[in-house]
């Protein structure tokens, strides 16, 4: 990771669903980034490497989720 992304994901906005657990555990986190990037983390592990993906990955993903695609 360069050393402008690593900045940008550190100063991200990150949120999280309201479904998270209320110790904060058992969701993700995602941040609009430069570029139509987003930025997905673990909220359990924020200390692992962000996954960075297009803004368009990211939106087919959460249109799927809306549809129910990816239930099991």
């Amino acid at each position: 990771m360069n050393d402008e992304l690593a900045s940008e994901l550190e100063a991200a906005p990150w949120r999280k669903a309201s479904y998270s657990g209320a110790n904060g555990g058992d969701c993700i986190e995602v941040a609009p980034l430069s570029g139509d990037r987003i930025g997905i983390r673990d909220t359990e592990r924020p200390d692992l490497a962000p996954w960075v993906v297009r803004g368009g990955v990211f939106r087919a993903f959460v249109a799927g989720a809306k549809d129910g695609e990816f239930d099991f």
